[in-house]
């Protein structure tokens, strides 16, 4: 192959990048070992085309085939650049995974000349083929192979492959781009290999099948800048469900067994019962079915948008993937901005004829009154049904806490040793003072009096012939009402002593107390028996004898064993009472109560399962910067998530589940424990708790475990703070606001805005700024946050600086990132590639002449014919609910489309009304 006829050519420049076993981070993160990973960037030069002055709009297909089939293993290409003899092409290619380059690897090369987009067609300029043994062994390592024609003869140009070399900078005089008097340098100027990332970019073991895009982007002092996005798909999209569901199902039939438990009941309230158990078993029934379904599923880690309908998969969330831009430049260090994009979490399977969780909840609770009306049952409000499953959860956990602390006392008496017996002594005192408090409340004593109102024999306050002049049964605070008069329609038993519940918690104390006087009695014994003179050695076996290690055991046993009975007596009948409470609120529901609780479980599980997969990226992200895990444990993280819905139509109701289901995230905290073993299998995230509380278990390998502050180690829970920011960007929001409703949007936008403010203080409060990340950008945060404020109360059409400043912020604060839209497709595309873009302007010099390629770069998904296509995590799913090619297009012309609409809309209008008039 010579250099002959130099009419054409084609540049490639070529990095190969390799896994450093001494670059791999404390952390302990596995990575397979994997051979060389290959990323190329192209430009050509006098490519020559048929008609329009020889000036092809060029595009270059590279293909990797495997030398021992023969056949096509991977194929992606570049952007097109029109109308350019010379173009330079800003994509690079990197070879994905699952086909990594080794010595005997093809790489094929073919140029076309795209004529027209729009039809899909181009004409064949000429290709070239070699091989990465070829590249390395060459001299100078540089490749000159001429173009070929389809039919294997001579085609116009050469093709010249050259390796990167690395530290090294160069002005390549015979490469030119669309901007004149610049030059394009044909290397990154680096003094060190950093700017060469090992074959992996490690985000976590939740994360899988990475698909890579690689870009070069000239700065604002013509040197070039290597961008590299990781898209990847995570597990937890399932395995957060799978496990939210077993534990709904475990919480309802937990909750069935207790309405069994509540003992004999008058048949009006038996009859409730039985239709209460009854939905709950329905329910169990269909997470069991959902469960079964979702095991069977195989297949990519993401569920995509076409299968929003499905049944099974309704707890699943829409298109979760993850994206990692990371960014090498001269003159600055390596930098990482990571980003959730996923469909809005609501229950898209159920619909929203309705409207969403934020309307039907608000709605509920006005018809509920009137439920409680016929059902004869009292009303109680949100908050007392959730201090109800509060005290009930506080109750079941504290029971074997506390006899597992007796226990404890008990085998420090048994050792007779008094530091341990004190130790042990305090943790009881600790947990059963606890214990008490909880059931203090006057909601538990309430519902007493209304369960032994309930049960037979018992007679109503109106049938007796002395009215009282106060009704016993008062509920807990004003908020709580009582349908139907409470003097008149609740009946009480003329036994009852009210008294009676106080004493049987009171009991409770009064047996510590004795415990705790006879441990610091022993405890005085014996601090005198070390203050003793000598003694004979008679003397000292006669003390030895009569105070033998039984002594101890055997006094305190008969008081810890009264405690416990105390203490299982006070849970039987606070369970109980508590139980009773659940019943009446769940038999005044029926059945809306049932079928709002199932949307509630759905929309929380596709949140829970976004918000797990960010916490796991930023913090195998975090993992070496100390001032983000003090602020980890200090404070916790603020997660920020950015929807695109409009205030129109059907997204309305998605915008209020959406709302909801964030919202209830402030239930979840996050700990972090010990990897049995570095296996993947031990490395998945585990969910605990009912549905009033959460706790997410991350494991993290035992060295990275190990770096972590102490107060985390020790199981710490993470608080994370979930803010929701929402501006509608499409043709349906230019409706809502000319003729609709946009006071949703703003009263989400107006409260989550307090939220992040009060983060933000509690952070200053606790943390100095020194531990923040630093930007080039210098504006504070403080004036961010005012205007920011100053946005969200400012009446102005998609006023998408609300999303842009809140981003900014959320990131200064070492924040996690989402962006979600119905699907997670155009829009979140559109705001995802115009913020990275921002960042690569703002924070690494982009010049601003490549801004908007830059753009249009990362925006493109070709899809041309032969052209080759960009690994779209969708490909092949459901052709039907996306275009063929996805060019998202600048705002500004769905703007100018928004007006066309609009427009539209009101000439078919007077159409109408002139047809039928």
């Amino acid at each position: 192959m010579d250099g002959a006829q130099q009419t054409g050519r084609c540049v490639v420049d070529l990095t190969e990048l390799s896994g450093c076993p001494e670059e791999m981070p404390a952390s302990g993160v596995l990575c397979s070992p994997t051979m060389s990973r290959v990323e190329f960037s192209l430009a050509c030069k006098d490519l020559v085309a048929s008609g329009r002055d020889g000036k092809p709009s060029a595009v270059v297909q590279v293909s990797v085939v495997d030398p021992h089939k023969h056949q096509l293993v991977s194929s992606v290409c570049t952007e097109i650049v029109e109308a350019n003899k010379d173009p330079c092409f800003l994509t690079g290619v990197t070879f994905p995974s699952d086909c990594p380059a080794a010595p005997e690897t093809l790489v094929k090369l073919t140029v076309y000349d795209a004529r027209d987009k729009s039809q899909e067609t181009g004409s064949f300029l000429g290709s070239a083929t070699f091989s990465v043994n070829d590249l390395i062994r060459a001299k100078d390592e540089r490749l000159t192979l001429r173009l070929r024609s389809s039919d294997g003869g001579c085609a116009p140009g050469t093709v010249v492959v050259s390796r990167l070399k690395m530290g090294e900078m160069e002005e390549a005089e015979h490469i030119t781009t669309d901007v004149p008097s610049q030059k394009s340098p044909l290397v990154c100027d680096s003094g060190s290999h950093s700017c060469i990332e090992r074959d992996r970019l490690l985000t976590g073991p939740v994360f899988t099948n990475p698909v890579c895009k690689v870009y070069r982007f000239q700065t604002v002092d013509n040197k070039w800048m290597l961008v590299r996005e990781q898209m990847e798909e995570c597990t937890l999209s399932f395995s957060i469900p799978k496990q939210l569901l077993s534990l709904y199902m475990q919480e309802d039939m937990s909750r069935v067994q207790d309405l069994k438990e509540l003992g004999e009941l008058s048949p009006h309230w038996d009859n409730l019962r039985k239709e209460v158990m009854t939905r709950y078993t329905g329910v169990i029934s269909s997470y069991q079915e959902t469960l079964a379904e979702m095991e069977k599923v195989t297949g990519p880690s993401f569920k995509p948008s076409c299968c929003k309908a499905q049944k099974c998969l309704e707890f699943v969330p829409i298109n979760l993937h993850t994206q990692r831009m990371r960014v090498t430049c001269p003159r600055k260090t390596d930098a990482s901005y990571d980003i959730v994009t996923v469909g809005a979490p609501a229950a898209h399977f159920q619909g929203f004829k309705g409207g969403g969780l934020q309307r039907l909840l608000s709605r509920y609770e006005t018809e509920k009154k009137s439920f409680s009306t016929a059902y004869q049952c009292i009303y109680y409000s949100p908050e007392h049904t959730a201090k109800a499953q509060e005290v009930l959860s506080s109750v079941s956990l504290l029971q074997p806490l506390i006899t597992s602390l007796a226990d404890q006392l008990l085998q420090a008496a048994q050792e007779r040793s008094a530091p341990g017996l004190r130790e042990a002594l305090k943790n009881l005192s600790d947990k059963t003072e606890q214990f008490v408090h909880t059931l203090k409340d006057e909601l538990v004593k309430c519902a007493l009096l209304a369960l032994h109102a309930a049960q037979p024999g018992y007679v109503s306050k109106n049938q007796k012939t002395t009215r009282h002049d106060q009704s016993p049964v008062q509920t807990p605070v004003e908020k709580t009402t009582v349908c139907n008069n409470v003097d008149d329609s609740i009946p009480h038993h003329t036994e009852y002593d009210e008294e009676e519940w106080d004493r049987v918690w009171a009991s409770v104390a009064k047996c510590l107390n004795c415990v705790i006087a006879m441990v610091d009695k022993l405890a005085e014994e014996d601090d005198r028996n070390d203050k003793q003179e000598r003694v004979t050695e008679q003397q000292l076996a006669d003390v030895i004898t009569s105070h033998n290690p039984g002594d101890w055991r055997e006094q305190l046993c008969p008081l810890v064993a009264r405690l416990k009975e105390c203490i299982t007596e006070v849970v039987d009948r606070a369970k109980r009472a508590v139980t009773f409470v659940l019943l009446q609120e769940a038999a005044c529901s029926i059945p809306q109560g049932f079928l709002l609780q199932q949307r509630r479980d759905v929309v929380f599980s596709q949140a829970l399962a976004v918000l797990a997969c960010g916490f796991v990226m930023r913090l195998y992200a975090g993992m070496r910067d100390k001032g983000f895990l003090r602020q980890l444990h200090l404070v916790g993280l603020v997660a920020q998530f950015e929807s695109l819905l409009s205030t129109y139509s059907e997204e309305i109701g998605m915008l209020e589940d959406m709302e909801v289901g964030i919202s209830d995230l402030q239930r979840v905290v996050f700990k972090i424990t010990e990897a049995k073993t570095d296996q993947l299998g031990d490395l998945q995230p585990v969910v605990r708790g009912r549905r009033d509380h959460f706790t997410v278990e991350v494991p993290l390998p035992g060295p990275a475990f190990q770096n972590l502050p102490e107060e985390i180690k020790e199981g710490k829970h993470l608080r994370v703070f979930p803010v929701l920011f929402n501006v509608g960007i499409n043709e349906q929001q230019t409706i809502a606001e000319r003729f609709g409703d946009i006071s949703l949007q703003e009263r989400i936008n107006q409260k989550n805005f307090e939220m992040l403010e009060f983060y933000y203080k509690s952070l200053s409060e606790k943390l100095p700024h020194e531990c923040l990340p630093c930007f080039q950008t210098q504006t504070d945060i403080k004036e961010l946050l005012e205007t920011l404020g100053q946005n969200v109360v400012t009446k102005r059409r998609k006023n998408v600086e609300i999303l842009w400043i809140a981003a900014a912020i959320c990131r200064r604060l070492n924040g996690i990132r989402f962006t979600s839209c119905k699907s997670a497709k155009d829009r979140t595309s559109m705001s995802v590639t115009l913020e990275q873009c921002a960042l690569l302007r703002d924070e690494h010099q982009l010049s601003k002449d490549f801004f908007v390629r830059a753009l249009d770069c990362m925006r493109s998904r070709l899809s041309h014919g032969d052209f080759g296509r960009w690994e779209d995590p969708e490909a092949g799913a459901a052709t039907e609910n996306k275009p063929t090619s996805r060019h998202f297009y600048p705002i500004a012309l769905l703007l100018v489309s928004s007006h066309l609409l609009v427009v539209w809309l009101i000439l078919s209008l007077v159409f109408l009304l002139a047809k039928y008039q």
